[in-house]
């Protein structure tokens, strides 16, 4: 913990700023440990606080390491509470809400709103992180062996849902809360398997049908994100080509992503491939994204990106190929960069025909 507060306010620092406050579950947890309803302020000197309404404040006091836990009042109390410690500081704050910020900016003359010292800390993970990561992930290669051997014609995209993650919780995975989905998982069946971010619905798996299985769950705060395409029954010569031309495609990103190359250079050694094949214009989403206390987060793995991995990066590679009214297919992988990337899923079955 005394390194990630070091490392956040180094990256404050480049903005010019001496403190950081933090509205946001994902960055207070980082900087604390604790993840609840409160506001997180680190000062210059490390000093780490937690201003809690006094319903959050015994689980604030167990679960944040070396924070001094401050009670106030719940809504606006907490935010002139927050002032009082902050007014003479060179401030940064991930605060989203304009009544609040107008209300800071009054107050607190140096302040600034900016993500950019968090996801900067956050895009390296360190060991414990990885570790974490690791340990969802094989949850998730369990959950596709469960797919595997449980999938059967008849069968809604929504009961298998309820089996995954009756599974899932019982391994302590969880939703992610992700805000553009109704579901916590993604069970695409036949058609519904062309819609890259398909809601689970009712309609029942069917002979000859693709399902695509998109498992992105958190364990202990950390998102791990697979997708696995599994087949039910004979599937159409069509379907069978786009699958082979995706698993290549992916295994092409897999082996692009090395420190110091370019997100974009994985996105195309993925888009090119397809492109050849005469697909391309059925892969219709970049190629990956960073994973981490956030479904998606830096770096972003696409033609547009710059950015050049570093070692201990947490993405993902997917490429798909979705055709309207027919089939999706997705095969994606949580990974870590290294020169020899660790891929953190080892359910490696080639088309599992059920």
């Amino acid at each position: 913990m005394k390194q990630r507060r070091k490392n956040l306010l180094k990256h404050a620092q480049k903005i010019s700023c001496d403190t950081l406050v933090t509205f946001e579950p994902e960055n207070l947890f980082y900087m604390t440990g604790f993840w609840g309803e409160a506001i997180g302020l680190l000062e210059k000197n490390g000093k780490t606080t937690i201003i809690a309404p006094e319903l959050e404040v015994g689980r604030a006091k167990d679960e944040s390491e070396d924070c001094d836990v401050v009670p106030a009042e719940r809504g606006i109390g907490l935010v002139s509470s927050l002032v009082k410690k902050i007014k003479k500081n060179s401030v940064c704050t991930d605060c989203q809400n304009y009544p609040i910020m107008t209300s800071l900016k009054k107050s607190v003359p140096k302040i600034k709103s900016s993500t950019e010292p968090f996801y900067n800390s956050r895009i390296i993970k360190d060991e414990n992180e990885i570790k974490i990561l690791k340990k969802a992930s094989k949850i998730i290669d369990e959950m596709f062996e469960i797919c595997a051997k449980k999938i059967k014609v008849g069968q809604k995209e929504s009961e298998l849902q309820t089996i995954l993650m009756t599974y899932a919780m019982e391994q302590q995975m969880f939703d992610t809360g992700y805000k553009s989905t109704l579901n916590p998982l993604i069970i695409a069946g036949g058609p519904n398997g062309a819609l890259p971010h398909a809601q689970v619905t009712q309609r029942k798996f069917k002979k000859g049908d693709l399902v695509v299985t998109d498992l992105t769950l958190r364990y202990k705060g950390y998102v791990s994100d697979a997708t696995r395409t599994f087949a039910i029954g004979n599937i159409s010569s069509q379907a069978k080509e786009a699958y082979e031309i995706v698993k290549e495609s992916q295994k092409l990103g897999l082996k692009a992503v090395k420190p110091n190359v370019n997100c974009k250079d994985v996105d195309h050694a993925c888009r090119k491939y397809i492109d050849e094949k005469n697909y391309g214009q059925y892969f219709i989403h970049s190629t990956g994204h960073g994973i981490g206390l956030e479904v998606h987060e830096l770096p972003t793995v696409s033609y547009r990106s710059d950015t050049k991995l570093k070692e201990n990066m947490a993405i993902t590679v997917e490429p798909g190929i979705y055709i309207e009214n027919k089939f999706g297919i997705r095969i994606e992988d949580s990974l870590i960069v290294k020169k020899k990337p660790i891929v953190m899923h080892k359910f490696t079955k080639d088309l599992v025909t059920i």
